[in-house]
């Protein structure tokens, strides 16, 4: 058999199927141009952080911060770019803030030894400080054109977003499954101490995750940020948890291990489909959030028992 078929992407692939039908016989607008090109770019943002954070989560750590950087490297680029720094140096220094906040958490989980949870939750509040610092409570006004068609432009039809995230994926895709950094990754998520003692430079590949998220973070933010229009102080708010629910749906085992990229975009995909269906069927917002939590619930759930039986 596929080795594919027997993969929990597979089961990713196959909800976000059976729920396209299901919607699209209880209601006829979901099978629709314009509110697929919504719920895409909608998911697009959550894909694209999933994609660093997957990372992170196969090497058996966590990733609590992503929110927060998504949000912070937002106003940094709006409040470079209205200061009149310009499109590439306002890009620059919003992808730097992920890359140091990244950094940072590489250095205290993999050298310091602190538990990844402490670590990013913590990393999480100054992000999030640090956004009301910059911005003083308001948003940030003045985003360049360039800047704006990232979260608003299209091309061939499609959201540029879609495609940013399109582009990263096969990006993400090729380094997991073809590089000797991806093999270090599953290798070191499957049993960190065994990585060490063949000679690997665990701490390094650690360290290295954790920019690659920060990195990935800060692009899902600045695309999120422009997609507003403004640098929002809200930005990324509850990110980290729609992030990690995208990736345990879409078949990323939170024991490490065990993932893929193609995990963030069903993962992400099955929560944006289940999202825009739940609003079309006159789902209260507070119903809404019972029914996508129940669902990332069973979904981890149902991670522990295919781990038990597959020991």
């Amino acid at each position: 058999m596929n080795p594919f078929l027997q993969s929990a992407e597979a089961g990713a692939f196959l909800a976000v199927i059976i729920l396209g039908i299901v919607l699209t016989t209880a209601s006829p607008q979901f099978l629709t141009v314009s509110n697929l090109t919504f719920v895409a770019r909608g998911f697009s943002f959550i894909a694209i952080a999933s994609l660093g954070v997957g990372l992170v989560i196969i090497t058996g750590g966590i990733d609590l911060s992503v929110g927060s950087i998504m949000g912070l490297s937002g106003v940094i680029a709006a409040f470079l770019s209205s200061h009149g720094f310009g499109t590439v140096l306002s890009l620059s220094g919003a992808l730097l803030v992920g890359v140091i906040m990244g950094f940072l958490n590489g250095i205290l989980v993999a050298k310091a030894k602190l538990a990844p949870f402490i670590v990013t939750l913590g990393m999480l509040s100054i992000g999030r400080g640090l956004v009301y610092v910059v911005t003083g409570g308001w948003p940030m006004q003045g985003l360049t054109k360039p800047i704006l068609f990232l979260g608003q432009g299209f091309f061939l039809g499609l959201p540029l977003p879609v495609w940013i995230m399109i582009v990263l994926l096969i990006i993400m895709q090729i380094i997991l499954r073809y590089t000797a950094f991806g093999w270090y990754v599953y290798s070191i998520g499957g049993n960190d101490e065994a990585t060490r003692l063949s000679g690997v430079f665990v701490d390094r590949i650690k360290i290295g995750v954790y920019v690659i998220s920060g990195f990935f973070a800060s692009i899902g933010g600045i695309v999120l940020t422009a997609r507003l229009g403004v640098g929002e102080t809200t930005a990324g708010n509850g990110y980290e948890l729609n992030v990690i629910a995208a990736l345990v749906l879409g078949g990323v085992s939170l024991s490490g291990g065990m993932g893929s990229a193609v995990s963030a975009l069903f993962g992400a995909a099955l929560m944006g489909i289940l999202r825009n269906g739940l609003v079309l069927l006159g789902v209260s917002s507070f119903w809404q959030q019972i029914s996508i939590g129940t669902v990332i619930i069973l979904a981890a759930l149902f991670d522990q028992i295919r781990l038990k039986y597959s020991k």
